[in-house]
């Protein structure tokens, strides 16, 4: 069984990645307006009537910004840690909140999120399954930890952040202060280590790549897109825009497909609870 991917809104003026299969989707952030979700949805032949659920990475404006409109209208349940919701001003209606590596079942969907080191107060991304697929999220990430190795590797397909050039953060206009920020391990990935996880990584059974989050003045498609195209072998690789939505994918199930196992370090999932 196929699951159907589209990034539709992809850096720092907001994030929201839809992940679906043929009868329910989610959200992965919701950084942009309720009124453009859906008219990106739209041209892309999507209905916000389908989506039964938004899954929130962190407490960053341009991950949340969405939130309030969409809940307005949709009153979806919002998946967020209790620690990130306190950081926020959100309606607490059908907040729930989860644990890492606990899986959540949305419809035939299941969801598992892990930490992840980024200047935020619980930073997590995600893995979404069905019966043969995994699609993985990852984006706002500091550094390359085990927790974001053992999922990657079990990806057919990952949105992962690939950030900014270093040449051009080192000599840009940023202060140092915001430099440091960004490049010393809670962060975001750069172009050289995204490409590195991807090399060392790469699952054999990655079809699609989605490289994302790229800053717009510290980064470019072109910059990205030279750098993985002599890298992706069998990959296919896109560059998940900041301006509008991608295409709608299909990833397809290979020969030999795993499901996500538990990181080793995790204790047993505990109920889910709601706020």
């Amino acid at each position: 069984m196929s699951l159907f991917v589209a990034s539709l809104n992809s850096g720092s003026n907001g994030n929201c990645y839809y992940i679906a299969n043929q009868d329910e989707a989610i959200l992965i952030d919701a950084g942009i307006s309720c009124r453009e979700t859906e008219r990106r949805m739209k041209r892309l032949g999507l209905s916000m009537a389908n989506v039964r659920a938004i899954f929130i990475t962190h407490e960053h404006s341009d991950h949340i910004n969405g939130i309030p409109s969409i809940q307005k209208k949709y009153n979806l349940p919002i998946y967020i840690t209790t620690r990130t919701l306190l950081k926020t001003q959100l309606r607490k209606t059908e907040a729930y909140h989860f644990e890492p590596y606990e899986p959540i079942s949305i419809g035939k969907l299941t969801v598992r999120a892990f930490p992840i080191p980024h200047d935020a107060v619980d930073p997590h991304n995600f893995i979404i399954s069905n019966e043969s697929v995994n699609v993985g999220v990852f984006t706002d990430i500091g550094s390359i930890t085990d927790h974001v190795i053992h999922n990657f590797k079990q990806c057919h397909a990952a949105f992962l952040e690939s950030n900014y050039d270093e040449e051009l953060l080192e000599t840009g206009r940023y202060p140092l202060s915001l430099k440091n920020r960004i490049r010393q391990g809670y962060g975001h990935l750069s172009n050289v280590q995204a490409a590195q996880l991807f090399t060392t990584h790469r699952p054999d059974f990655m079809s699609h790549l989605f490289l994302g989050h790229l800053s717009r003045n510290n980064n470019s498609p072109r910059i990205v897109q030279n750098l993985f195209e002599g890298i992706a072998h069998k990959t296919d690789v896109a560059i998940a825009s900041r301006y509008k939505e991608s295409l709608l994918y299909a990833i397809h199930p290979p020969t030999g497909t795993i499901n996500p196992t538990p990181y080793k370090g995790i204790i047993s999932p505990v109920q889910l609870k709601l706020f």
